[in-house]
């Protein structure tokens, strides 16, 4: 079930890198499977949990993780835990070490748009510090490497800050209820219990 009742046109941003990411560890549990039969016949299918696991914790970690935002506000899709965030509640954006939500009920950190490291940072050309939301720039037009919109942590925030900008702009968002609006939060326990048995399975198999 979704943290947020989402309206509107609805944007999901998930980082290319985690699909990557997620793609691998899918092919080498593909590969590990073909392996297994070819070697062992349909008996080796006891031997799968540990390329179940690979393949489970793929989907967990890199593919389920995104950041989705519409006129409702903005939902946090992490590996165990869900963060439904509507507009009234959001007070600031951060990127320090990743896309965060500042809000009156805490700071909510995105697993799908972590901040850039030094490389990253550096690879930043002039035509990604011009044309942000007014919210992404500090003193002096300054802008932090986890805003710069060619990094993962910077295009979600982009997305964000946008839609934001524009609800405001259109007198959609009533201010001055940070504080009292709440935060929607929900964990995917189903998510814990499969991995546990995964878990388990691999150890009894590698024992």
């Amino acid at each position: 079930m979704s943290a947020l009742h989402h309206t509107g046109p609805v944007d999901v941003f998930k980082a290319r890198s985690n699909k990557a990411l997620a793609a691998i560890l899918w092919a080498l549990a593909a590969f590990g499977l073909v392996v297994t039969l070819a070697q062992s016949g349909v008996g080796g299918l006891r031997f799968v949990a540990p390329l179940a696991l690979m393949a489970f914790a793929g989907w967990a970690l890199f593919w389920r993780p995104a950041v989705v935002v519409s006129d409702a506000g903005v939902e946090l899709i992490n590996p165990l835990r869900d963060v439904g965030v509507p507009w009234e509640a959001l007070a600031f954006v951060d990127t320090k070490y990743a896309l965060t939500l500042v809000t009156g009920a805490g700071r909510f950190s995105a697993w799908a748009a972590p901040a850039p490291g030094v490389m990253g940072a550096r690879h930043a050309r002039p035509d990604n510090l011009v044309g942000l939301p007014a919210s992404s720039y500090g003193p002096g037009q300054s802008v932090r490497p986890g805003d710069l919109s060619h990094t993962v942590s910077g295009q979600a925030a982009l997305l964000v800050r946008r839609r934001w900008a524009a609800l405001v702009e259109r007198g959609s968002i009533e201010g001055g209820l940070v504080e009292e609006t709440p935060v929607t939060r929900g964990v995917a326990w189903w998510i814990a219990a499969v991995a546990v048995v995964l878990a388990g399975a691999t150890f009894a198999t590698l024992a």
